[in-house]
């Protein structure tokens, strides 16, 4: 056993010694088993809430009507869960009512997929009922229990067996796969929100090829929100050298690939305004780049984070790999990188003309600018405002 495990064993030490059952469960165990990182442990235990605010002095209720609360130890927060079984799934989302019970066995049983089904007991040893770790070698996701039933409690759970496509390279057994086929349309009734979250966890991973071939092949892609919902974009993106690319370069492409009008269509994933204006800034930038290699003023104008998002995708749509480091060396040459750094400012140029301030200040500063990056002059004060007077800027 290793960290962050280790730092969570008192937990367990301290529920077992007031008499009841703790382990550790979910996606830190599978990780484990994988030899991944692993940020986060979560434990699940008999004891109830109520029991679990005994044993420990610092408790938050982070989630108490499903059984979870936060305890504090050593100045960190761990998600403690009770043993439960849930009934009656509504919206195929939200189960009706969580019953809290004493077996470990019916809680395993409730989860998505067997591999995120295996316990950790504080010696290290694993309770598996399901065969998890036997999917794990073999790579496969397979639901626990019938595929169709746990789908039809939350859709979502769809998402995620792609997601973990994406993420880890493997394959869904056969009634899993067939399962997502048959209720694909279930996705409809979750919220863009949920969607959106796991969706961006897929574009993060490495072996999205696969994972959008399993979108098309089990036709959720028509059900997602926007852009990958159409299987021209899917396809073609699933052609393209695409395993190193993140999230953002992702929704570039597929802005690029369906030729959709950016705000309107990213409003649908519900993304956050600032990342919906970095893509849509983006889009004109990528269109420009095919024509001619960048000039100096456009990486000035870009910034450094759009320009290697550009040019990440630039380089996926033309077959090759991404190699970026020489755009930085242009960039980290650029004599300025903001409008901040130029030497001059507006309230220069009302000194030096006693003009009014208008839009002939912004004219004067782009001139300026262009001149600066493009070695005219030298960004100095003086120098700066020599060149103005000589061009008639002032």
């Amino acid at each position: 056993m290793k960290e962050p495990f280790l730092s969570a064993l008192p937990l367990i030490h301290e529920i077992e010694a007031a008499g009841f059952e703790a382990c550790f469960v979910g996606g830190s165990v599978r990780d484990f088993l994988l030899g991944r990182e692993i940020h986060d442990v979560d434990i699940a235990t008999s004891a109830t809430p109520d029991e679990m605010k005994k044993i420990f002095s610092k408790t938050v209720d982070v989630g108490i009507e499903h059984g979870t609360i936060m305890v504090i130890h050593g100045g960190k927060g761990y998600e403690v869960t009770t043993y439960r079984s849930e009934h009656d799934y509504k919206d195929y989302r939200r189960p009706e009512s969580v019953t809290f019970v004493r077996s470990l066995y019916e809680d395993l049983k409730r989860r998505d997929f067997t591999m995120n089904a295996i316990a950790m007991d504080k010696k290290g040893n694993f309770i598996d009922p399901f065969e998890g770790r036997s999917a794990l070698s073999k790579k496969v996701i397979a639901a626990v229990g019938s595929a169709d039933e746990r789908f039809r409690e939350d859709a979502l759970r769809m998402m995620r067996a792609v997601r973990f496509v994406s993420q880890l390279g493997f394959h869904l057994d056969e009634k899993t796969e067939n399962a997502m086929k048959q209720h694909a349309r279930l996705l409809q009734h979750i919220s863009v929100e949920r969607v959106t979250a796991e969706f961006a966890k897929l574009l993060n991973g490495k072996h999205k090829k696969k994972a959008f071939e399993l979108l098309l092949k089990t036709g959720i892609y028509m059900y997602l929100p926007s852009l990958f919902n159409k299987e021209e974009v899917v396809r073609s993106a699933s052609r393209l050298e695409i395993s190193s690319l993140k999230e953002n370069d992702m929704w570039l492409l597929a802005l690029y690939l369906s030729g959709e009008n950016p705000v309107t269509t990213l409003k649908k994933w519900r993304l956050p305004s600032k990342k919906i204006k970095l893509l849509a800034q983006a889009l004109p930038c990528l269109l420009r780049r095919q024509h001619h290699d960048w000039s100096g003023f456009e990486l000035f104008a870009a910034g450094k984070e759009m320009a290697i998002l550009v040019e990440s995708v630039f380089l996926t749509i033309g077959g090759e790999e991404a190699d970026v480091a020489h755009l930085m060396d242009m960039y980290d040459n650029l004599p300025i990188k903001s409008l901040k750094e130029l030497a001059v400012n507006g309230h220069d140029l009302i000194r030096w003309t006693d003009k009014q301030s208008g839009p002939w200040m912004g004219k004067a500063l782009h001139e300026a600018v262009h001149a600066v990056i493009n070695g005219e002059v030298a960004n100095n004060k003086q120098e700066i405002r020599s060149w103005m007077e000589n061009c008639r800027l002032i």
